[in-house]
C-alpha cells in the first residue's frame, strides 16, 4: 500500500514526535535495545532488587550513549575546545548540574572555562562571546526555552556550539555545530532525564579527559596541573 509523505508526517506528529527523522532515530534506538533496557521497578520489589535495577539502568544508558559517540565528532570538539579563547557552559535546571561539573573539570586545564547558574547572567555571557569562543549547551529535551534563547544569541554571534541532548533532532541540536546524544532510560518512579544526566556527565568527563590529556603534554598544561594540585593539597591540610 502506497502512503504519501504528507500522511506519514501527519501520523508521526499525531503520535507525539516532532518530525519523521526524530521518529526514525528514536524508533531505531528502541529497536536495538534488549528487553532488560527498561528496568521497570515494581511496587513489591525488595530494596536490593530496586538498587540492582537502578544501577543496571545507568549502565545501559552509558553503554547506549557510548555506542552513539562518533570519533569524528569527538576530534572536532577537541579541536574547537583546545583552540578556543574561552569555553562557556550553559544549562538550566538539572542540566545546570552538568554545566557546573564541566566548568569545575575544565578549570584543571589551560582552557579558560566559564559558567554561571543564573539565567540572566548566562544570557549576558552569551552576548559577550564571539567566533573565537566555544559554547557547550546541555539540555535533556533540547527544547528548554531559556537554553534556546541563549543558543540563538550565540548563533547570532557566530559562536561554535556543542550540544549535549537526548534528542538529536531537537531545536537545540539543529542550532549546534556538533551534537552528542545522551541516551535516557525511562523507568517508572523516576524521570528518564535522571539516567540522561549520568550519560551527560560522562560525555563531559570524556571531553575533559581528552582535552586534558592533550594539554598535559604541553609545558603550560603540565605546570598548571602542578599548581592546581599544590593549591588543593594546601587547602586540605
Amino acid at each position: 500500500m502506497k502512503v504519501s509523505t504528507a500522511t506519514v508526517s501527519r501520523f508521526v506528529k499525531r503520535i507525539g514526535w516532532h518530525s519523521f527523522r526524530e521518529f526514525s532515530l528514536g524508533f531505531g534506538r528502541v529497536e536495538r535495545q534488549t528487553d532488560s533496557f527498561f528496568s521497570e521497578i515494581e511496587e513489591n520489589d525488595q530494596p536490593n532488587v530496586v538498587v540492582d535495577k537502578v544501577f543496571q539502568g545507568a549502565e545501559n544508558a552509558l553503554d547506549a550513549t557510548r555506542s552513539l559517540l562518533k570519533e569524528a565528532d569527538l576530534n572536532a570538539a577537541i579541536e574547537l575546545i583546545t583552540e578556543a579563547k574561552s569555553l562557556s557552559f550553559f544549562g538550566f535546571g538539572g542540566s545546570s548540574i552538568v554545566a557546573l561539573d564541566g566548568y569545575h573539570k575544565f578549570l584543571r586545564t589551560t582552557v579558560h572555562a566559564q559558567f554561571h547558574p543564573d539565567v540572566d547572567i548566562q544570557l549576558m555571557q552569551a552576548v559577550n562571546l564571539g567566533s573565537q569562543d566555544v559554547a557547550i549547551l546541555i539540555s535533556h529535551s533540547g527544547r528548554n526555552h531559556d537554553t534556546l534563547m541563549v543558543a540563538d544569541q550565540l548563533k547570532h554571534n557566530q559562536v561554535p556550539m556543542i550540544a549535549i541532548t537526548s534528542y538529536p533532532a531537537s531545536p537545540l541540536a539543529k542550532r549546534c555545530d556538533i551534537v552528542f546524544q545522551s541516551v535516557a532510560e525511562e523507568v517508572n518512579y523516576r524521570s528518564e532525564s535522571m539516567s540522561s544526566l549520568i550519560a551527560q556527565l560522562t560525555i563531559v568527563d570524556s571531553l575533559f579527559t581528552l582535552v586534558g590529556a592533550k594539554g598535559a603534554k604541553t609545558e603550560s598544561g603540565e605546570g598548571l596541573l602542578k599548581d592546581i594540585r599544590h593549591a588543593m593539597e594546601v587547602s586540605r591540610e
